[in-house]
Parts: C-alpha cells; structure tokens; sequence
C-alpha cells in the first residue's frame, strides 16, 4: 500500500488563532511543536512520534463523542496521570471512567477543546 500514515487533520474553527494556541499551551499539539526526541519542530507542521493508530468510522447514533460533532480527536500519550493533573490545574475538564481503561488497549481520558470538540487522550500499555 501507498498510504504511510497520517498527514493532516484539518477542521474548521470560529477562531483558528485562538484554538491553536490553546492545543500548543495545554497539549503540545500543533505546527512548531515537537514529541519528545523526534526530529526539529517546524513553523508549518507537528513532529509526532511513530506508533499505533487508529482509524475508525463510528455509526451515526454512536454516544462515545457529542452527536453534534462529526469527528473526535484521539491523542496518544505518554505520562497521562501527569498531563490530568496540568490540564486540572489549568482549569480544563478532565473526564475519567475505569470501563475505558483495559490491560489491552492501556488507558483513556477526555477532554474538549475550547470550541466543544471532544478530545481523547490515550496512553497505549507499556510494551
């Protein structure tokens, strides 16, 4: 297959500046930013990390994400207990339940972005 991974994620936003400053600040997401030992940062794009991701259609009626929001964004993290705590201080909230985190797939938290958009916060199990 051609395909080697994910490029971009694009979506539209009332206030683009604001919502980009917000995912830099409190996730390190974003173009000029860099995961921990992986290549130089960029004024255009996000230097990730290589790793599992997943790519999955939901049906309409799913009620994991807000039904009035047609994509949920899915963050692969290292250190989740400690990036909850930031985002709590920062007075961001942080929804947790024990049925999401297995042995299997690791560990789950969410969150939304200031426009509404939920965002999930996944800590893969230690290989």
């Amino acid at each position: 297959m051609p395909v080697l991974g994910m490029g971009g994620l694009f979506f539209r936003a009332q206030d683009p500046d604001a919502l980009s400053a917000w995912y830099r600040d409190h996730l390190g997401v974003g173009a000029g930013c860099s995961s921990a030992g992986e290549g130089e940062a960029s004024e255009w794009f996000w230097q990730v990390q290589g790793g599992p991701m997943v790519f999955a259609p939901f049906k309409a009626t799913t009620d994991y994400f807000p039904r009035d929001k047609a994509f949920m964004i899915n963050l692969r993290v290292s250190g989740l207990a400690d990036l909850i705590r930031d985002l709590s201080a920062a007075g961001i909230a942080v929804e947790t339940r024990a049925e999401w985190d297995t042995p299997e797939t690791g560990c789950f938290a969410r969150i939304h972005d200031p426009e509404g958009n939920a965002v999930e916060l996944w800590e893969p199990p230690a290989a």
